[in-house]
Formats: structure tokens, sequence, C-alpha cells
């Protein structure tokens, strides 16, 4: 994950949070955490990006609509992440 922008990140706890969101779902998500519009030409090639490195699985609901959903490998690289994370940030 450490290869990934801060963007492909959030996108990626949005997905695993969502339960297999489609595009509109996840920009919306974004919008509302970034508090700016998100651009389909920023939100769709970074989507792309995570499905080219084996992150997220892209499926088809219907002609116009796709879903987005975490591989084992997205799965355990966010596991990964909260991990090291915990090392240097204790909420407790």
């Amino acid at each position: 994950m450490y290869d990934l922008t801060g963007f492909q990140r959030d996108l990626l706890y949005v997905i695993a949070g969502e339960g297999d969101p489609h595009g509109l779902a996840i920009k919306e998500e974004l919008e509302e955490y970034y508090e700016s519009e998100i651009h389909h030409g920023r939100l769709y090639p970074n989507l792309d990006t995570l499905v080219e490195k084996g992150l997220v699985e892209k499926g088809q609901r219907d002609r116009r609509t796709n879903y987005y959903t975490l591989t084992r490998r997205g799965t355990r690289e966010i596991e990964a992440r909260r991990e090291w994370e915990e090392q240097y940030v204790d909420l407790d």
C-alpha cells in the first residue's frame, strides 16, 4: 500500500466500508469527506489503478453501473496498513 496515493487509500477504505459500492456512491462518500467535488476524471482512473494492482475487483450491475469490491489482497493491505499505523498512533 506504500505506493498508493492518499486518494487511492481513501478509495480502498470507502470500498471496504460500503460493501460493493458503485462509482457514484464512492464519489459521493469522498465528496462528503473532502468537502469538495470529485471529478470523474480523477475518480475512475484511480479506481482502474486499484483494479490493475489487484486490490479491487470491478464488476458490472447493468450496462451503465459498475461496482467495486476489495480482493483478498486489498483486505490484507488494509489490515497491514492499520497494524502499521497502530505502532505510531495510540488513541486509547
